[in-house]
């Protein structure tokens, strides 16, 4: 059998300018392309970079204007633009690097090429020794470029890149968003270098100067830059509450990538959440020719997930720490927005009917039920003075002036306060009138109090005072208090029922007894029946959070607070009606909902 010689030798482009016009192509972003740019002038050593955005001659275009060094020179002095031409995919910069020069970006030479995805010619101008311009034109689509000299009257170091007219896709890129974009893509190559980069839009009329994109949140100081053998990831990571507009940016010595959840390996965990913002800077991945928006999955890439992995779990727990803190801030939200809707409802309908739960004090050695959930919060005031507070105005040292939008307009309507309530026999209690406007804000001025006991024993003191002292009888009974406020023809009325006993109710640990709403919590057990459910001992309304309802419900913060707000009219009614008909306690529900909701916000 005779032996085959095996062939082999090089790989070779059979169709130059075939590939040539897929490099310049491959580009698909325009921001970057003029990113790109930006970055050519910094690796120059410019120090102040100038991007105008305007039309000249009925054609859109775009400048981008440094102080750097310019054009490499050739030997006789001159911009040598040929080399720039005829060494596409072999940029200096590699070479550079190779030599070990650092903070450069670009090695493939393709930066000038992606014109093609702005605008349909470019022209580069940059100056000689001697002091004279030069310019090199090149057109899309177009496999020539021409070399000139241009006469001019004082010729400025650095370059101009002018491209024109801009490509109908392009022209709507206005400054703004490129400010923006330069700002999160350039952000630690413009702090490291203090290079300045300018935005003037003529055609909006607004300049710009790019700041480097400032994160929100806390700047997390936990964690250490992993360090892998490829070379040291740095970290800078801010936790803050979570936004569909947070995420964490992967760069490369300052020039930003992607978003890390691009990338395979960090589409899940700390990275998707929401609560982390900032960057993640790789110095040693490699990117992908042309884009420059991928990376390349090598050993280098890996070392990056690796080093990447093991700070996850320590963000992980203190993203589960600012959790349960919103969770905590979000509950009491709740349950302060529930108790004053109920405090509004229970003034309108008859107090005779409805009663707040018995809740109790904590007092000094007695173990409170909270501790079982992070969505508790201390229990609420009695209804009376729950409304004294909520009423009571600031001190004149305190009171902040008043806009024109919150002056009370004339008296609309007028209320007790507390509108029910219990006193001892002999002892006294005092009575607040609340008047109001249309707009339910507070009437003081040029209102004429009247103060009668329409039923019942018992005395008052100063009874033409906005607030005034009843004094109990000395036998057991029901107080009917009378309140007519009068501002010049307008007249409102208001009553209050007050419960007059031999002995107030002492808890069965020593803590006085008084009126509100409880505290509520959460058990999980999905797949039960049951929603909700008062817990007596605890002093706690137990929600069922993996009930289907709640689950739907919480797709929004305003359809949860509906939703536990209306487990509370269920309970409250239960207490409030013990062995009612099923009609009944459904009326009572439908009422009770009908005047809470309109205060529930």
């Amino acid at each position: 059998m005779s032996s085959r010689k095996r062939a082999g030798g090089k790989l070779r482009i059979g169709d130059h300018w075939s590939a040539i016009s897929i490099i310049a192509l491959s580009q698909d972003n325009p921001l970057k392309a003029v990113a790109e740019f930006v970055e050519n002038s910094i690796d120059a050593g410019a120090k102040n970079v100038h991007i105008v955005r305007g039309r000249q001659r009925n054609e859109p275009f775009l400048k981008v204007i440094d102080d750097g060094e310019g054009v490499r020179r050739d030997d006789a002095g001159v911009p040598d633009f040929r080399y720039v031409a005829t060494h596409i995919c072999d940029s200096i910069k590699k070479r550079l690097k190779k030599e070990g020069a650092q903070g450069i970006q670009g090695e493939f030479g393709i930066g000038l090429l992606s014109f093609w995805t702005l605008g349909e010619s470019l022209k580069l101008t940059s100056t000689a020794s001697d002091g004279t311009l030069h310019e090199m034109s090149m057109r899309r689509g177009d496999e020539g470029y021409a070399v000139k000299a241009r006469r001019t009257l004082v010729a400025e170091p650095g370059t101009t890149l002018d491209i024109r007219p801009l490509l109908p896709g392009v022209r709507q890129f206005s400054g703004e968003k490129l400010n923006w974009y330069l700002a999160s893509e350039l952000r630690d190559r413009i702090r490291h270098t203090g290079v300045q980069v300018r935005i003037s839009d003529r055609t909006a009329r607004k300049s710009y100067t790019v700041a480097p994109r400032e994160f929100d949140g806390r700047l997390i100081h936990e964690l250490s830059n992993p360090v892998t053998s490829f070379g040291e990831i740095k970290l800078e990571l801010y936790l803050d509450d979570p936004s569909s507009e947070r995420g964490v940016g992967l760069y490369r010595n300052g020039t930003r990538v992607d978003e890390l959840t691009a990338f395979d390996g960090f589409q899940e965990g700390p990275w998707s959440s929401g609560y982390i913002d900032g960057v993640v800077d790789a110095p040693f991945i490699n990117l992908t020719p042309g884009t420059r928006t991928g990376v390349i999955h090598d050993e280098a890439f890996a070392a990056l997930r690796d080093g990447i992995e093991s700070v996850r779990q320590p963000l992980e727990a203190l993203i589960g720490d600012l959790r349960r803190a919103e969770e905590e801030r979000a509950s009491e939200r709740t349950l302060k927005s529930i108790r004053r809707a109920f405090r509004e409802a229970l003034l309108a309908l008859p107090a005779e009917e409805y009663d707040w739960f018995e809740v109790h004090r904590d007092v000094p050695g007695r173990r409170s039920g909270a501790a079982t959930g992070p969505a508790l919060a201390p229990p609420a005031p009695s209804a009376d003075v729950a409304s004294r507070e909520r009423t009571e105005e600031p001190s004149e040292e305190q009171a902040p002036p008043q806009a024109f939008f919150e002056i009370a307009g004339p008296l609309h309507s007028a209320r007790v306060s507390p509108a029910s309530s219990v006193v001892k026999v002999g002892t006294s209690r005092s009575f607040r009138a609340i008047c109001r406007d249309r707009s339910g804000r507070q009437v003081d001025d040029g209102v004429i109090f009247a103060w009668t006991l329409v039923e019942g024993g018992g005395s008052l003191a100063d009874p033409h005072a906005e607030i005034v002292a009843f004094e109990a009888p000395a036998e057991p009974g029901l107080v009917t208090l009378k309140l007519v406020a009068t501002q010049r023809d307008v007249v409102c009325e208001a009553k209050a029922l007050v419960t007059v006993t031999d002995s107030l109710v002492v808890d069965r640990e020593g803590a006085p007894a008084r009126q509100g709403l409880p505290g509520y919590t959460y058990e999980n057990e999905p797949g039960q029946l049951w929603r909700s459910r008062y817990d007596v001992d605890r002093e706690l309304i137990v929600i069922n959070s993996g009930h289907r309802d709640f689950v739907y419900a919480s797709q929004s913060r305003a359809s949860q607070l509906r939703y536990i707000a209306r487990l509370f009219v269920k309970e409250l009614v239960l207490e409030n009606f013990p062995g009612a008909s099923p009609q009944e306690l459904l009326d009572r529900v439908l009422e009770l909902m009908l005047y809470m909701e309109g205060y529930l916000k």
